[in-house]
Formats: C-alpha cells, sequence, structure tokens
C-alpha cells in the first residue's frame, strides 16, 4: 500500500461521507494501482504525475461523487497513458470504473487528417458517454478545471487552444448541468489566456475599489440582517455578498459595448433562507426598504433554468445609489446552484445505488439532458457535425420560450417558430402551418424572444415542411428532422413517378400485368434492386427506362399469342373511353359522362361514378364531400383511360400569411410548372392570414403533387389543400 501526505489529505475528504470499510478499501487500491502506474511520469510543471489525479479526485471528492466515480478520477489516465487495459479495470475494480475511465479517455493511436477532426472525435466519444452515464462529463470537469489551474506550464498555442476548448466545450456544459462554481472557474481562467488584456484590465477595475465596494456590501448586509431580524423566522437566514466573475463582467463589456462603471449588478447579496415561503417574505421586506429597477425581477423558483437553478432575483438600488443584484433561495437551492447536477444526486450511503434509476431521474430533472440521449441515439457518425449541432443546439440555448400549459422551452438565440415545435416534437413540426406568439398570428420566420408564448397550429392534411425552411431555422435538430421528411417525400415523389412511366409504358404496350418483389429480384437484382418501390425509383431517378422493364416483361414473362390476347382486351376497353373526360365505363360504349365541379377529380384520383335521372354519370373523387349524401345505389365503379392526353380543373385552397408579394410567388410558381391559372382570388383576415383559392388545369395527380412541393417552397404559405375533400 502507498503512502502519500496528499492522498491522505483527499482520503480523509472522502471519509466524511463515505464510510463503508469496503468501498474505501477500493479508493485506497485505486490510489496505490494509479500511484504505481504513473510512478515514472512527471507533468510539465516538474511534479509527478500522480498529482494530477489526486487534484482531479479532490475536486471530485468536494462534489461528494460515489465510490466507482471516485475511483474512475484517480484511474481516469491510467488507459490513455500506460499499457493499462480497460478489461484489466473491470477485472481489477469492476465494469462500472472501467465505463467510466472509458468515457473519460481519449481516442487511440487512430489516425486524422487534422487536429480539429481529433478533438471532434474525443468530443463526439464524450458527449455519446455522458448520454449515456452523467458521471462521466463530472469526472471530465474535474479533469479539465485542474487542468486549467495549471496550464500556465504549457507551450502558448496549448495554452490557447485549450482555452478555446475550454470556453466552447466545458464550460457550457458545467453551467447546462448547474455546476456553476466549476463553470465560472473555467470562464475566468481560460479568458486570462485567449484576451489577456481585457483580462488584467477588468482583475484591475475590480480590484482598485476593491475596500470601497467590500464595505458596501458589509453595510448592506448588515441592513438587511437589521430588516429581517424583526421575523422570527428569519433570524437565522444566511446572508452573503459578493462581486460577479471576471468573465460575466467582460461579456457585458464586449457584447454589449459597456464601460466597467455601466454595467448593473456587479455587486451581488444572496440571502439564504430555510423554505420557499421565506423566499417570497424576503422578497417583500426587501422591495419595502429599497427601490427595485423595473422589469428586472425573475422568479426563477416559480419557472427553474432548464439547468434546474431556481432563486428569486431582483435589482434595487442600495446604499449611495449602488445597484445590488439580489438573489433569495433556500439552503438546497444554493446547492444546486454552486454544485448542479452533483449536489442533486450528490452520494448518500443510506440510498441503493442504481445507475439506471440515477439517469432516469436526471433525464426527468433536465429535459435537455434526455434530449440529449435521443440525439446521441440518431447520429449518423460524422463527429464534426454532431459536435457542431450539440454546441448550437444545447450549449448556446439561452431564450426561454413558453408553450400554452406553461412548460418552459430553451432554444438558441435567433430560433423560429419552426424550432420551437420540432423541439417539442417531430409530428408537431411536420405537421405545422403556422404559429400564435403572444396571441398574434406570427410568421414562421419570426425570432423568438424569452417569456414569448408559442402555440402552434397544425393540420394533419399538411404537405410538411418546404426546403425554404430550412433557410430561417436556427437548431441543427430541426434542419435534420426537415431533411429527413423531404427526402423521403422527394422520394415518394420519385417513386410515384417511376410507377406513372411504367403504367404508360404498359399501357402504349398494351401489356396487363402486375408487376411483383419476385420479378424485380429475378430480373434486376444485378443492379442492387430488389423490391418494387426500388425499382420505381430508380425510374423515376431517370437511372433505369420504364422501356427496360417492358422488355424484360415481353422477354419474360409473355408468349405471341398472349400478348396478341392482351392488345385485343385493351383494345376493346379503349373503345369505351369517353373522349372528354377520359373516364372509363365497363361495358357502355360512349357513356354520357360528366365530371363533378364539386371536387373536380383528375387523373389519378380514385373515383366513383353516379347515376343521375336523366344527366347521365357524373364522376366524382371517392373522398368527396358530397358523395356521402347521394344515394348510394345509383353509384357505379368508373376508371381512368389508360392514355390521356388532356388537362383537368382542379381547384386548390391556399392558407399563407400575409405579404406583398404573395400572389406573385404563387403566379411565378405555377407558370413554372407549365400549367395554367383559369381563376385567383384572395381574401386576407384580421389575424393576418391570407386563404387563396386557385383554379388551374392539371394533366394528372403526379403534376399536380410536383406543383404543391414547389409552392411550399415559398415561406409564407402554411397550408395548401384541395377543395371539397
Amino acid at each position: 500500500m502507498a503512502s502519500d501526505a496528499r492522498f491522505e489529505a483527499v482520503y480523509n475528504e472522502i471519509c466524511s461521507y463515505i464510510h463503508k470499510e469496503k468501498d474505501l478499501a477500493m479508493i485506497q487500491k485505486a490510489f496505490d494501482f494509479a500511484f504505481e502506474q504513473h510512478k515514472d511520469q512527471y507533468r510539465k510543471s516538474g511534479e509527478a504525475y500522480i498529482v494530477h489525479p489526486l487534484c482531479v479526485t479532490k475536486i471530485l471528492a468536494e462534489l461528494h461523487v460515489g465510490p466507482n466515480a471516485l475511483c474512475a478520477g484517480l484511474l481516469h489516465d491510467v488507459v490513455e497513458d500506460t499499457e493499462t487495459t480497460l478489461e484489466e479495470l473491470a477485472e481489477m475494480f469492476n465494469p462500472d470504473v472501467a465505463s467510466i475511465v472509458d468515457g473519460v479517455t481519449k481516442v487511440g493511436k487512430l489516425s486524422f487528417s487534422s487536429l480539429e477532426k481529433r478533438q471532434a472525435t474525443n468530443h463526439q466519444k464524450m458527449l455519446l458517454a455522458m448520454s449515456k452515464d452523467i458521471r462521466v462529463i463530472i469526472v471530465k470537469l474535474a479533469d479539465r478545471l485542474h487542468n486549467m489551474r495549471t496550464l500556465d506550464f504549457m507551450s502558448n498555442d496549448s495554452r490557447m487552444r485549450i482555452a478555446e476548448e475550454t470556453l466552447e466545450i466545458y464550460a457550457p456544459l458545467a453551467d447546462r448541468l448547474g455546476m456553476f462554481s466549476i463553470k465560472a472557474e473555467l470562464e475566468d481562467r481560460s479568458l486570462k489566456y485567449l484576451d489577456s488584456a481585457m483580462y488584467q484590465k477588468i482583475t484591475s477595475l475590480v480590484k482598485n475599489k476593491r475596500q470601497e465596494r467590500d464595505s458596501t456590501i458589509d453595510n448592506m448586509i448588515s441592513n438587511i440582517k437589521e430588516y429581517l431580524s424583526i421575523y422570527s423566522n428569519l433570524d437565522d437566514c444566511i446572508i452573503k455578498g459578493r462581486i460577479k466573475n471576471i468573465y460575466s463582467i467582460y461579456k457585458k463589456m464586449v457584447t454589449q459595448d459597456k464601460e466597467f462603471e455601466d454595467i448593473y449588478d456587479i455587486l451581488a447579496i444572496r440571502v439564504i433562507v430555510n423554505k420557499i415561503e421565506e423566499c417570497y417574505q424576503v422578497l417583500g421586506v426587501i422591495h419595502g426598504h429599497y427601490t427595485p429597477i423595473p422589469k428586472r425581477f425573475k422568479d426563477y423558483i416559480a419557472v427553474p433554468k432548464p439547468n434546474m437553478y431556481q432563486s428569486l432575483h431582483t435589482t434595487i438600488i442600495g446604499i449611495d445609489g449602488q445597484t445590488f443584484e439580489v438573489q433569495i433561495r433556500t439552503k438546497e437551492m444554493d446547492m444546486i446552484a454552486e454544485n448542479g447536477v452533483a449536489a442533486h444526486w450528490a452520494y448518500k450511503e443510506n440510498v441503493e445505488y442504481s445507475k439506471d434509476r440515477e439517469q432516469f431521474e436526471i433525464g426527468q430533472k433536465l429535459k435537455w439532458y434526455a434530449e440529449l440521449l435521443n440525439y446521441s441515439e440518431e447520429e449518423d457518425g460524422n463527429a464534426e457535425e454532431f459536435v457542431e449541432s450539440i454546441k448550437g443546439d444545447y450549449f448556446d440555448s439561452n431564450v426561454y420560450i413558453y408553450t400554452p400549459t406553461g412548460e418552459v422551452i430553451d432554444l438558441p438565440s435567433g430560433s423560429t417558430p419552426i424550432d420551437f415545435a420540432y423541439k417539442i416534437h417531430t409530428n408537431l413540426g411536420n405537421s405545422m402551418v403556422g404559429a400564435i406568439v403572444n396571441n398574434k398570428m406570427m410568421p414562421l420566420s419570426y425570432e423568438l424572444k424569452t417569456g414569448d408564448i408559442v402555440s402552434i397550429r397544425i393540420n394533419k392534411n399538411s404537405f410538411g415542411p418546404s426546403e425554404d425552411w430550412l433557410k430561417i431555422v436556427k437548431t441543427s435538430h430541426a434542419k435534420h428532422k426537415i431533411k429527413s421528411f423531404l427526402n423521403k417525400q422527394n422520394k415518394d415523389i420519385l417513386i410515384a413517378s417511376g410507377k406513372d412511366d411504367v403504367e404508360k409504358e404498359f399501357a402504349f404496350k398494351q401489356i396487363d400485368l402486375e408487376l411483383t418483389d419476385r420479378f424485380v429480384k429475378e430480373n434486376f437484382s444485378k443492379n442492387n434492386i430488389t423490391t418494387l418501390n426500388d425499382l420505381y425509383l430508380e425510374i423515376g431517378k431517370g437511372i433505369i427506362s420504364a422501356k427496360t422493364v417492358v422488355g424484360k416483361v415481353l422477354g419474360n414473362t409473355m408468349t405471341h399469342e398472349e400478348q396478341l390476347q392482351k392488345q385485343m382486351a385493351k383494345t376493346n376497353r379503349i373503345l369505351t373511353t369517353n373522349s372528354d373526360t377520359g373516364v372509363v365505363v365497363e361495358g357502355l360504349k360512349n357513356p354520357q359522362i360528366k365530371l363533378a365541379n364539386c371536387c373536380f377529380p383528375i387523373p389519378g384520383d380514385e373515383i366513383s361514378g353516379y347515376v343521375t335521372k336523366g344527366n347521365g354519370i357524373v364522376v366524382h373523387h371517392k373522398c368527396c364531400k358530397n358523395l356521402n349524401q347521394l344515394e348510394h345505389e345509383r353509384l357505379i365503379d368508373v376508371e381512368w383511360a389508360s392514355d390521356i392526353k388532356r388537362q383537368y380543373p382542379i381547384c386548390i385552397k391556399v392558407t399563407a400569411s400575409q405579404h406583398p408579394g404573395l400572389l406573385g410567388e404563387i403566379m411565378n410558381t405555377i407558370n413554372a410548372n407549365k400549367m395554367s391559372i383559369a381563376s385567383i382570388n384572395a381574401v386576407n383576415n384580421k389575424n393576418l392570414t391570407a386563404f387563396v383559392n386557385i383554379k388551374l388545369l392539371t394533366s394528372s395527380t403526379i403534376e399536380l403533387e410536383k406543383l404543391i412541393v414547389n409552392m411550399k417552397k415559398i415561406p409564407y404559405i402554411h397550408n395548401i389543400e384541395r377543395e371539397n375533400l
């Protein structure tokens, strides 16, 4: 057993909350093993390497993590920097310890084309491991914190790279996990290297009048204590004062272009009480003695931040006109505010440990963490895209939007109602046709602001998102879902187009045969085409021609006699076609047929004929609303002819946001699709919604669907539907 005074200090910290002999023996064993493995290794500072895992474990012990995480802290570098394997760790300790170590270990001896690709792969590995076990990132944050504390010994290039990485990845992660104390230190230490001049300037400004500020804070604390002392239940409240961390001041000076003296709430007072109701009581007392600054009050107790942070915030004018931010919270809230997820799930020996239960509870408390788990399961292997998506969608989320039921949805700045819809559920995004923000209809390109209440309007018959949505959405998640939908939709259209080409070619060659997957496998497997839909897709893409399919059919499945019989049967069917309507009625030659003006059926629609009294047969779309009101005994089977060369009227209704260029874009799109407009009429309502009724001429449902896909690219359009269906 190795003896080390530095370990004794860490061990004593651990013994303050872990008492089981078995657990303490495993921790001692982990130190002994790490000590032995790292005994001939030294850090850039000249210190023995074992100092680093010891310092990491000390940070973890201060967070009161469990025995397995502590062992992982001691062992986190042995796989990366020694000959030890994960299998050996699992055997010597347990699979849980080995799994955490694996999560924080960088990728091995793989070859990468650039340092950026290697970094992205390391980050991806860590984030994926974190999504399965929260302890991975807690150990990694402790590791990064100690590395930042000893960064002076690295080269300048390494310092800049590590500081930038810390500010982009690790500080935001600590923030999302509610670990404020670690987040603040990581930010300040990163700034020290990334913008040394500003760091030194702000540090100097803070120090210049420190004595004066400390005196002001002490006086404020004394006054507030006096005001609260008259209430017996507030006698034991704790009041602290502080100055904002350097990086917080830096952000306000740089991003808001302010001077140090112009920044509100550099000084902060924190009041810690026992119960939630006492928080509001303290707020009333403070507002009763000091002037609050309007619009600076925030109730994070009623509506916690996504990282579990809870507190009342108010900004007041205090002694000598100084502005103070006052935070009021309970003791439990204060612990979580400092250490976040680590405080909430601090190790307790009297509670049976279950990693799965802990992960489930974290997902319940931290909604974004559950989303990260789902997102990680969908990741496609591109490390750089994955990491950028996580950084954009999760680390930059600082706009808080409300659902109509009061649920808080956090999104990055610049997000739109489309991002909001997809954050809630994919189907909601795919079927949305509009958004109501604060009881007003708003365009889908509207940039959401904190406090907005958003309700999504949907239509189950919506044609879904358009490619133009990709130009206005902010989150990678929404872009991914929209692209998936469009890819599937485009595939469906190509399949339908391919099928239509085959049917037309079959009609021209007078072939009456139903294709099957078996036929496709027998004739096209060498092209890696094994299903009928695959075949139609390749035809739709133009890779295989419908004539090729006809050649296979005529060559493989039909004798000359069969072809002649098919031709005769087809000729007989063509004779029954009504030349004006293109509709066939079996057994009738030149029947009197009329297309219904209510639903305007077109080739490709499922249709039904209605025998009228004296006016022949009226053909309706099978989904026509009027069809249900007709006498069912008068309905007959009808179908479209095989080779129709005419156009049909069709009526569609467009719902859109009002825009001066709407009608022009609609007409340009229709003309670009080589279709004719018979009539167009637009009506606007008081909610800034436009309803456009269009009558146009088309040859088939395939042609109409292609037009609708292109019309959906117009950003103002919410929904397109056919009349009376």
